[in-house]
Formats: structure tokens, sequence, C-alpha cells
């Protein structure tokens, strides 16, 4: 196993354990929840391939499924952004193409680069998963407001992990 490879693993874990352990119940004013587990995902290497995302993606949901105890919503909406990650970077690309080993975050790219990439995947995610927890659209003017403070809440304590844990290229 290459020294990538264990960071990646530890990396998971912690995100893993976190989102379970401390995030869970942090929730603000009943309405506001934040899944930094998806961080992970969106951190990973620009390089990946499809297929790898979409397997880690389903892992990293299906870990949160068993402790939120959510048959296979998290799992869902975490392949969904993987599938859609790839995509939403193409677009992204800098003027000069990403660097080889280039990991999305604010230390490699700028905070503005990094709320334009962060934002549409995190309400994306979060729309699928409010969505399909409250089965329909009969609360949709509350499924909206909590889809929308999730997504404000999420990005902001990526942002700050961003900034007190800066990445650099590994």
């Amino acid at each position: 196993m290459s020294r990538l490879s264990i960071i990646h693993l530890v990396s998971f874990i912690l995100y893993v354990l976190f989102q379970v352990l401390i995030l869970k119940n942090a929730v603000l004013f009943h309405t506001a929840f934040c899944f930094l587990y998806i961080a992970f995902l969106l951190s990973l290497p620009v390089e990946l391939e499809r297929m790898w995302l979409l397997l880690i993606g389903f892992v990293l949901g299906a870990a949160v499924d068993v402790f939120y105890d959510s048959l296979g919503l998290h799992a869902s909406a975490t392949v969904l952004i993987a599938f859609l990650r790839n995509r939403w970077l193409a677009v992204l690309t800098p003027q000069g193409g990403y660097d080889n080993n280039a990991i999305p975050a604010v230390s490699a790219f700028g905070p503005q680069w990094f709320v334009t990439y962060s934002v549409p995947m995190v309400l994306v995610h979060h729309s699928v998963l409010f969505f399909t927890e409250a089965g329909g659209f009969d609360y949709f003017w509350d499924t909206l407001i909590k889809i929308a403070v999730s997504t404000i809440f999420t990005v902001l304590v990526m942002l700050v992990i961003e900034f007190i844990f800066p990445r650099k290229r590994l």
C-alpha cells in the first residue's frame, strides 16, 4: 500500500468518524445540517478515474448510512456527486489545465474557485438527500429551506477546515 493510499484511507476514516460522532448532532435550529463527509469525495485528486470515484462515493455514503440508519440515502447522494464531479471539474478547468496530482483545494486554486466548485456539488448532494428523505414534494418549501441553509452551513465548515488545514500536493 502506497503512502498516498494510506493518507486517503486515514482521511476517509477521520471524515466518517467526525461526521457520525460530532456532526450528526450538530444541527442549527432544527434546519441546518452539516454533512462534511462529502468534502472527502470532493477533495480526491482531479485525475482519479470515474469508476474509483463511484466506488469510493458508494462506500463513503454507505458508511454514513450505517450510523445514520438511513437505508442508502447518503450512498445514493454521494454516488450522484461522484458521477458528476469529473464533468464539473472539466467545466472549471483553469486556462493551463490541471497539474499532475492536483487536488481541488483552496490552497491550490483559491477560495473563489473552491466555492464555485463545491457549492453546486453540495447543493446537488443535499437536494437528493433531503427530497428523498421527504419522500416527495409534499413539504417542498420546508425542504428547499433545509437544502439552502444546510448547503451554506456545509460549505462554510468546508472552508473553515480548508483554511485551518491547508492541503498541499501529495
